[in-house]
């Protein structure tokens, strides 16, 4: 007789977008990733195998987009066609060959002057931003009447804008200065061709009529009155068309799904074939539900035993059921701790890398259950994109930790006990009151966090942390061969 058959592999890879950073002298020169408490975090690494990981390559400070595609198998020299097109699609904006697309923000410029005071009008965004992208949508330019301009409101203060028509080149740079307090830019062809010169003078026409729309309109009259900065600007970057590259399942053999409400991530998931799934109550920001975002990968993961998510469809009004067998690669994004970096909020990045611990918790409690019913064999993977040091308050080119386990093996490292008989409620991310210090909670966690056990399997890394990761046995990688490392220990452990 032969070997009954295996249970298929499936693998729920958790990104924490933003999670490298540097040694901070007020927690004992220590990361926040090392001065918080997350002993879930700790147990996937005691039960696999570490290592740093550069996502693009050494020394290279990288946006999310780029990494991304780094990370998932698609060289960035090759295939990025700027981040424009991402932020579009996944904000619900379809595009089509030879259409451009930005991402975009809402600011306030300085109309007499023409700097721009604020690039973001306002990061907390999400009633006013969808009412003047309405007002925005479907606008006309007086000078280039053949081209239409679509206009979805994203996440926090930006909004995805697609420009259709003929002769339109993706090769141009961008209205914004990068920085407050400098002038407004106008676009211009990064090449000799006729279509990139035409195209930024469509563009700065474009930027005009924003303009002139959006000082007109009542709302921003409303917070003028209630002393806000008014949001009489959108802010027109990362120039891009939609890449066209082999899609996620063909090139890795596996069927992937993601939940992302970072919309740039979305529409890059979606730029390589990747399922986008409804998770109520995910915000892409410091609102979000990690439960819910939790609950969805583990669905999709777990099908047919349980029905997937809803998966979203750009430019629908309807979203189209998920795969109803299941997913083998369910990509979990959590962006919160990179807003934390940009905003320098050191002690915010600490809680909620505690709070991505305790959906780990949640996340390993539902996916057991289902391994446990012996259909599936299942694989945790966590990683970053890219470093946001608090220090800084930007992305940084210091590589992440990353560690891949068996769920069987990091349940060992836990005991059924504790993920059985942990909540599955949801939870809001943590606040942190003006004048709280951090001093008291490192000596609390650091005492707690030292009762982990050691590694037991794999190599000799018991904490998950920028630090411990150097010791791994997986060493120092580009992100570029993260998906065959992945691949490689699923057959390893068979």
């Amino acid at each position: 007789m032969g070997n009954p058959q295996q249970p298929k592999r499936r693998v729920a890879f958790l990104l924490i977008d933003g999670v490298g950073d540097v040694s901070i002298p007020k927690f004992g020169f220590k990361t926040p990733l090392q001065a918080a408490k997350v002993p879930n975090l700790d147990a996937i690494a005691s039960a696999g195998v570490n290592g740093l990981m550069d996502p693009v390559e050494v020394g290279l400070g990288c946006g999310s987009d780029t990494a991304h595609l780094s990370l998932l198998g698609y060289d960035p020299r090759v295939y990025y066609r700027g981040r424009g097109a991402f932020e579009s699609m996944g904000a619900g904006l379809a595009m089509s060959p030879g259409d451009i697309a930005f991402k975009s923000n809402f600011a306030t410029l300085d109309e007499k002057t023409g700097i721009v005071i604020n690039r973001r009008a306002d990061r907390h965004f999400e009633e006013e931003g969808p009412i003047l992208c309405a007002a925005l949508d479907g606008m006309k330019l007086p000078s280039f009447p053949e081209y239409e301009v679509r206009v979805r409101y994203a996440t926090e203060h930006r909004c995805g804008v697609v420009v259709k028509g003929p002769n339109l080149s993706g090769n141009i740079s961008g209205t914004d200065p990068l920085k407050d307090n400098r002038l407004l830019l106008q676009a211009e062809a990064l090449d000799g061709t006729d279509e990139a010169r035409h195209t930024a003078k469509v563009v700065n026409e474009l930027s005009k009529e924003i303009s002139h729309i959006l000082v007109a309109h009542p709302l921003n009259a409303k917070r003028a009155a209630e002393g806000k900065n008014i949001a009489n600007l959108v802010l027109l970057r990362g120039c891009g068309i939609r890449i066209e590259v082999p899609p996620f399942e063909k090139k890795h053999g596996l069927w992937p799904c993601m939940v992302a409400p970072t919309k740039i991530i979305a529409g890059l998931g979606l730029s390589l074939g990747i399922d986008i799934l409804e998770a109520p109550g995910a915000t892409g920001d410091y609102r979000t539900l990690l439960t819910s975002k939790a609950t969805a990968i583990a669905k999709a993961l777990s099908a047919p035993l349980q029905s997937c998510p809803n998966v979203f469809v750009p430019g629908e009004d309807e979203h189209k059921p998920g795969r109803s067998d299941g997913y083998d690669f369910g990509f979990l994004h959590v962006k919160a701790i990179d807003d934390a970096g940009h905003d320098k909020a050191t002690i915010f990045k600490v809680k909620a890398l505690e709070a991505v611990d305790r959906a780990i918790g949640q996340l390993s409690r539902l996916l057991w259950e289902s391994e446990s019913a012996g259909n599936f064999k299942y694989f945790l993977c966590v990683t970053g994109d890219h470093s946001t040091p608090v220090e800084y308050g930007d992305h940084s080119f210091e590589p992440v930790p990353f560690t891949i386990c068996p769920l069987k093996d990091f349940v060992d490292a836990v005991g059924v006990e504790t993920i059985l008989g942990g909540s599955l409620d949801p939870f809001p991310l943590p606040t942190v009151k003006d004048g709280e210090h951090l001093a008291e909670d490192v000596k609390i966690e650091q005492g707690e966090r030292s009762k982990q056990p050691r590694a037991f399997r794999g190599d000799s890394v018991y904490e998950f942390n920028e630090i411990a990761a150097a010791r791994g046995c997986l060493g120092r990688f580009p992100g570029g061969e993260m998906m065959g490392v992945i691949k490689n220990f699923l057959k390893l452990d068979a």
